[in-house]
């Protein structure tokens, strides 16, 4: 016989679990990098950008295209790492049920 009941409580302890799971990718931080780490991005379990580091040695102003094209691979790395990192998460607070590609927690 199908147990509703049974059901829900199951659909609630997976919700707290992914609540516990967002609350803690929140506090952590990933970096990314391009050009061997000289530029660096740190990002939030959010993908919230929290820190930026650019070596003095890229700084000039005939070159401020390869400068933007550098962050931005800092960048996409790190939110990679992300997703990635978000991925794991929820499907230990999933118990491994693929939730049909939703894009969690945020």
């Amino acid at each position: 016989m199908f147990n509703m009941q049974g059901l829900m409580k199951q659909a609630q302890m997976m919700q707290k679990k992914m609540q516990e799971e967002q609350a803690k990718l929140a506090t952590k931080e990933i970096s990314g990098n391009s050009a061997n780490g000289l530029v660096s991005v740190t990002l939030n379990g959010k993908s919230e950008m929290k820190k930026i580091s650019i070596d003095k040695s890229l700084i000039t102003a005939d070159d401020t295209e390869m400068l933007e094209d550098l962050i931005m691979v800092a960048y996409n790395n790190a939110h990679n790492k992300v997703e990635e990192l978000t991925e794991e998460s929820m499907k230990t607070a999933t118990g491994g049920v693929n939730l049909g590609g939703l894009k969690l927690p945020f």
